[in-house]
């Protein structure tokens, strides 16, 4: 989010109940909560999106903190929500309606779709290669930019746990990297570069 300086201007009046300022509070975190929610598997993460800052919006009058505890605590009602709907799904089938898979379109240009969802598609396989616990704890830290401390919070595990679950999923990764390509990660940038603070 990183609102810089006016983050507390912006966090009274969200809680105050100006719609302005929830609306730059949403828009700083929904890209990277709805992130959070489709690489877990969501079957709807906008949806579960909008649930979560349904639950933002009703609780945020008795927040108190600065802006790494709000943004912990919007990731902690993100994973619960999730949770939910993994508990959901599991109690219903799923109906599967084929006209909305051949209609998911992008639109514009035919170059960029490709290289979206090429992109979209490793990113994906990558995350799927990974334990639930230790995926969860990769994506707070680098699409939520967590702290170790705020994934402990958030998932309910100690720090030792967390960062055993980031070492073990980054190791995981590399291999993954190594395997998939001649070159391998030593080539580029190591994958925890994004992790270390």
């Amino acid at each position: 989010m990183r609102t810089g300086p006016a983050f507390d201007d912006v966090l009274a009046a969200a809680q105050a109940g100006a719609a302005w300022a929830f609306e730059v509070l949403y828009r700083d975190l929904s890209p990277a909560v709805t992130g959070y929610l489709r690489l877990h598997g969501a079957a709807e993460p906008d949806d579960l999106a909008s649930e979560t800052f349904i639950s933002v919006l009703t609780g945020l009058s008795g927040f108190r903190g600065d802006e790494d505890a709000l943004r912990a605590w919007v990731f902690t009602i993100a994973h619960r929500r999730l949770v939910d709907d993994w508990r959901r799904r599991g109690r219903r089938p799923q109906v599967t309606d084929d006209d909305a898979l051949l209609d998911e379109r992008r639109g514009g240009d035919v170059e960029d779709d490709v290289l979206v969802r090429v992109g979209a598609a490793d990113v994906h396989r990558l995350c799927a290669t990974l334990p639930a616990d230790q995926r969860a704890v990769l994506l707070l830290r680098v699409l939520a930019d967590l702290t170790v401390e705020q994934v402990a919070q958030v998932l309910g595990r100690s720090v030792g746990s967390v960062k055993a679950l980031q070492r073990r999923g980054l190791r995981s990764l590399r291999t993954t990297l190594d395997a998939a390509s001649p070159g391998g990660v030593g080539a580029g940038a190591h994958p925890s570069a994004a992790l270390r603070r």
